[in-house]
């Protein structure tokens, strides 16, 4: 498909600089064969005694990094953990960068550059493990999408705003986002409604946010990202489906990571390592049945899973709605309740 079919125009004051406080009181825009105005506190009222919600529990870590070469002030995003202390890292003003050059973030903490290509460095810290991630939490800041205008990438705030209530296994550069709507009294309200929970863990990379630059979906190279989903979840889900309750996935990540460990019979299997599942229109769903999720980017390949999962024209008009009725999108926006359009 034609990637300018997943275009739209978005007023810049609809992107969300902050989450709504508290969180569960976001909007929530149910989208199906009509659409409904709700709020995420809604949601208990909304699912059914025995389905199942599975979420993200990945953690994201302060990956942002201002550091010196010389003389030479240097900002970088890592993103990819490459083992043995070596990470690949989006660079700014990466044309400065060589080779053999060496960048120092902070004190007993620093990398030499092995490796560039095409605005990407690769950075060998010579640590990992608990003294990486103790030097990383000193020296970094959180690595807020490019659209939330922050001094230097983020505040004191954003640290525990950009983290979800289920973050545990450290890893992420981007954050499972429809996660950070939940709260322990809508988790409670869920619980006595008869909704069960599981996590699954996909690390979410930087490259959610990169823009889909090919003309034709055919021809874009979806990014990778390490996940993991153990046994006892995938027995879970497996049960949960056998006896007639549905599967909702909250967020793009819990979904593409389900979906990448269902067989053609829909059965889940445990999974552990790396998916890189673009879905695009077209695509036959095997195992999720209602997915909960923010407003996506334009043209991005979050859009495009949406409007797999519910339709693209039905999108489309379920975004121009919530624009009309001046929702707030992205990040730390508002949500919506997907109903898969082959259910209709």
């Amino acid at each position: 498909m034609r990637v300018d079919e997943f275009d739209f125009s978005l007023p810049r004051e609809l992107i969300a600089e902050r989450p709504c406080e508290p969180r569960d009181a976001a909007r929530l825009l149910v989208v199906g064969e009509a659409l409904e105005d709700r709020l995420v506190s809604d949601l208990p009222r909304l699912l059914r005694p025995g389905d199942l919600m599975v979420f993200n529990d990945t953690r994201v870590i302060p990956a942002r990094l201002l550091g010196r070469r010389g003389a030479a002030q240097i900002e970088v995003t890592l993103h990819r953990d490459l083992g043995g202390g070596r990470w690949r890292a989006f660079a700014k003003a990466a044309r400065r960068l060589q080779p053999g050059d060496h960048l120092v973030f902070g004190e007993g903490f620093a990398a030499d550059v092995t490796a560039k290509e095409a605005g990407e460095v690769t950075l060998d810290f010579g640590l990992e493990g608990a003294a990486f991630m103790a030097a990383l939490e000193r020296c970094g800041s959180m690595p807020l999408p490019p659209y939330i205008k922050r001094p230097r990438g983020g505040d004191a705030r954003d640290c525990t705003d950009y983290q979800t209530i289920f973050a545990r296994a450290p890893g992420a550069v981007a954050a499972p986002t429809a996660g950070l709507h939940f709260t322990e009294r809508l988790l409670a309200a869920l619980d006595a409604a008869g909704i069960a929970r599981v996590t699954l863990t996909l690390h979410v990379g930087a490259g959610t946010f990169l823009p889909v630059k090919a003309e034709d979906t055919t021809d874009h190279v979806m990014h990778s990202e390490r996940g993991f989903l153990s046994p006892e979840a995938a027995e879970r889900i497996n049960a949960t489906r056998a006896r007639g309750g549905r599967i909702i996935a909250c967020g793009s990540t819990s979904l593409r990571l389900i979906e990448s460990a269902a067989g053609k019979d829909g059965r889940i299997a445990p999974f552990a390592g790396e998916t890189a599942l673009f879905i695009t229109p077209g695509y036959r769903f095997r195992a999720v049945d209602l997915l909960f999720t923010n407003f996506h980017l334009p043209r991005s390949t979050l859009f495009m899973l949406v409007a797999a999962f519910a339709g693209l024209e039905r999108m489309k008009r379920a975004y121009a709605h919530a624009i009309a009725a001046h929702y707030r999108f992205f990040s730390y926006g508002d949500a919506c309740l997907l109903n898969r359009e082959d259910d209709a």
